[in-house]
């Protein structure tokens, strides 16, 4: 072997020897940040925006992979704790799923009834009402006589919504005006409530809901509850 071939082959050793020093530094480096960052377990990010008060199903969320020791106790590993669960309040996209974030859906209470009505999709729920949430039900009346003014009472305050079902076509007359579609919304009402709505439902020319924001608990006062346009006058 002559000189130029055992520098080569010197060289060649030293390479060897570099890359294998340079290996074992990146070892190094993965073993101390594994050793800083633990195990991951599976967590699960908000797919998209989701509204307050909305049932939450597995559908809404993905898996992410996220270390143990980042993952704050609350965090949500297992989607088996939504059943039965709504949003309690705005879900961002991108956020991870917490505990604190949806609460059991709302059932009925002692001395409560159910009692379901058709809204009109566009003028009573416009996609923003649902299940947990609070409305004002409204309706409108004719006078009792040509001469007595049209008005508008608030008939129930902060009633409590359990369900919002499908948008259902009406079958209506041909020679009558309505809305095309609607959409059924089942409360939980007292007794005196349940009466009030059964009857705006039968004889007002319109139910209307206004949804309340969250954490309202006061309601309209008796000098509020009552609207004609002459009293604007």
């Amino acid at each position: 072997m002559n000189s130029r071939q055992r520098r080569g082959v010197i060289l060649l050793l030293l390479s060897v020897l570099c890359a294998l020093a340079a290996f074992a530094g990146v070892l190094v480096v993965i073993g101390d940040v594994n050793s800083k960052v633990g195990s991951e377990v599976v967590a699960y990010r908000v797919k998209g925006d989701i509204a307050p008060y909305s049932p939450l199903g597995a559908g809404q969320f993905e898996e992410v992979k996220v270390p143990k020791r980042w993952l704050s106790e609350t965090a949500v590993t297992d989607l088996g704790a939504l059943k039965g669960k709504i949003a309690l309040t705005t879900l961002k996209k991108g956020s991870l799923l917490q505990q604190d974030m949806f609460v059991d859906r709302p059932q009925l209470q002692p001395g409560e009834q159910e009692i379901a009505i058709m809204i009109d999709a566009a003028t009573g729920v416009a996609g923003k009402i649902t299940s947990g949430a609070k409305v004002n039900i409204i309706a409108t009346f004719k006078g009792a006589k040509d001469t007595d003014p049209s008005r508008s009472v608030i008939i129930v305050a902060n009633a409590r919504v359990l369900n919002v079902g499908k948008l259902t076509p009406l079958e209506k007359d041909s020679d009558k005006k309505g809305p095309a579609e609607a959409v059924p919304i089942t409360f939980a009402l007292n007794t005196k409530d349940t009466q009030r709505v059964a009857y705006a439902e039968s004889f007002a020319e319109h139910v209307r809901l206004a949804l309340v924001a969250p954490g309202t608990e006061s309601a309209p006062g008796p000098g509020e509850r009552t609207y004609t346009l002459d009293g604007d006058k």
